[in-house]
């Protein structure tokens, strides 16, 4: 008898842990996600540990080595895939500024990536940038050892000094001399009718920021200083640096400095006032060519190892924040869904590719070249789930009236997860396909007919998230993401993909995208009204 019992029970321990274990993975992805989610603390070592990582800096490397191994540490395939490679590379070190004066202050200001910093720290007079040679010619002594105060506002990318301005200047010149030939016949008749009400307007000068760049910079000054908006946003030298080479680097900064401080300063210097600023700015260059690599985890498919799921956001960063937001909200939901969808044991019937793309602020790079290679696998993407637009939580997703019962199914078990965050379906009208990609990673694939539908995004709670005030600018930190909409969003995306990679055929694609018949019909009823 007590051998029985013994028996029994064994039998009975063993039943309860084969059940365990087959547990519906879907249904422990929600567990482990509820109990032990890891996505910020990805998003820590990201931003705090690399901080912002364009491509081809190291904090870039460093990011997409570390992103490899954690892949390999939760079982899955890694390909370090080269996308490209930059003739230069950039690293971005600490920056400091400050007004030298009775009324002295702390400056607030950065510098677009791939720009020069300071030799050193730097300190002269500051001056009003020339509008005539006139102008430049009077003044161009006084140029050597100074910061000069250029026309314009921000808008993010360094003032154009390329070949191909120097039309532009020089038409602008030449306008200018005109208008200053005006302006001194204005000053004589102004002179002599001094004592009448009728005293003429000058004219005004035509704008264009660094009219005199390369004189002034030949002359000798420190660098340019350009008023910015705050939040500051700044980019990176676009238009140079796919010629730069390690010999032809530029050789000044250019300073986006805080608009309320650029008009005192600006004051100051029409006011002939006696001040310096100082600088010392460590931007710093390495030699090319560097490559750079989208990181890819992949989960194979038991089944369907030839068919694709793929889900992701782009791993570089401008690095005047550290991309808590632009993309580190897109990047670590990703991650943490890959981690829950392993350590649930999933085994999905179709592979699930996890990319983070390189380059995406640079122009799509990394997509663009993986679209570009892999163009026998496009057919064979069910979905790319594409996440990219900041850390508000996912409630919605839109999809077709031939996809509906596949995501009916798929998406049954997410209205369990947290009541505070309901989920729905809506229906998706076909849409015309694009010829050109937009603004992210999912674009070049959209090109190419593959679907790219994604989760639609609110701010439930009312934490006034507001994307605009962050994209691209010094806010973009770790603490702008919101980790409960972080964390319920990796959990919601494991599910979501997890089950369209376990279904047992490719999502159709009819009514994604409108035929060329409907187009042609659409357009002639147009033409009709």
């Amino acid at each position: 008898m007590k051998y029985l019992l013994s028996l029994l029970f064994i039998c009975n321990s063993t039943l309860c842990i084969t059940a365990f274990s087959q547990k519906d993975p879907v249904q422990k992805i929600i567990e482990i996600g509820k109990k032990d989610n890891q996505t910020m603390n990805h998003l820590d070592i990201l931003c705090n540990r690399f901080g912002g990582s364009p491509i081809g800096s190291d904090a870039y490397e460093n990011a997409a080595e570390w992103a490899a191994s954690k892949f390999k540490e939760w079982g899955m395939e890694i390909e370090m895939d080269e996308a490209g490679t930059l003739p230069v590379g950039f690293n971005r070190g600490p920056w400091f500024g400050r007004m030298l004066s009775d009324n002295g202050m702390h400056l607030h200001f950065a510098t677009p990536s791939y720009t020069s910093g300071t030799k050193g720290v730097q300190k002269g007079h500051v001056l009003l940038e020339p509008k005539t040679q006139a102008e430049f010619d009077r003044m161009k002594g006084k140029l050597k050892n100074a910061w000069v105060l250029v026309s314009g506002t921000n808008n993010g990318w360094p003032i154009d000094y390329t070949n191909r301005s120097d039309e532009k200047r020089t038409k602008i010149k030449t306008e200018n001399e005109e208008i200053g030939k005006k302006n001194r016949e204005i000053r004589r008749i102004n002179r002599r009718n001094k004592k009448s009400d009728e005293q003429k307007e000058l004219l005004p000068y035509n704008e264009e920021p660094g009219l005199f760049y390369e004189e002034m910079v030949n002359a000798g000054i420190l660098g340019i200083i350009q008023s910015s908006q705050v939040p500051i946003r700044v980019l990176y030298d676009k238009k140079n640096l796919e010629k730069m080479t390690f010999d032809s680097l530029p050789t000044i900064p250019d300073i986006k400095l805080d608009e309320h401080q650029y008009k005192i300063i600006k004051q100051m210097v029409i006011e002939r006032r006696t001040f310096e600023l100082e600088f010392d700015i460590r931007n710093h260059f390495k030699m090319g060519p560097v490559k750079y690599h989208n990181v890819i985890g992949i989960i194979p498919g038991t089944e369907y190892p030839d068919e694709y799921v793929i889900m992701g956001g782009h791993l570089d960063a401008f690095d005047v924040a550290t991309g808590g937001v632009d993309d580190g909200s897109g990047v670590t939901p990703a991650m943490e869904a890959a981690r829950l969808i392993m350590k649930a044991g999933g085994k999905p019937k179709r592979t699930i590719l996890v990319c983070l793309w390189a380059g995406e602020e640079f122009g799509l790079l990394g997509s663009k070249s993986w679209v570009k290679r892999n163009k026998d696998k496009l057919n064979k993407i069910s979905n790319m789930f594409n996440r990219d637009g900041g850390p508000t939580v996912a409630t919605s997703i839109s999809v077709t009236d031939a996809m509906w019962s596949d995501f009916e199914k798929v998406c049954e078990p997410l209205n369990g997860i947290n009541p505070d965050f309901l989920f729905t379906m809506k229906k998706r009208e076909p849409r015309e396909r694009p010829k050109k990609p937009w603004g992210t990673d999912s674009g070049p694939f959209a090109v190419e007919g593959v679907p790219t539908i994604t989760f639609g995004t609110e701010d439930t709670k009312g934490y006034d998230f507001s994307y605009g005030e962050i994209w691209h600018t010094e806010r973009d930190l770790y603490n702008k993401s919101i980790p409960e909409y972080q964390e319920h969003t990796s959990i919601l995306t494991a599910v979501v993909v997890y089950g369209i990679a376990n279904l047992d055929h490719l999502l159709s694609r009819e009514g994604y995208y409108k035929t060329e018949e409907e187009i042609k019909k659409e357009k002639k009823k147009k033409k009709k009204k």
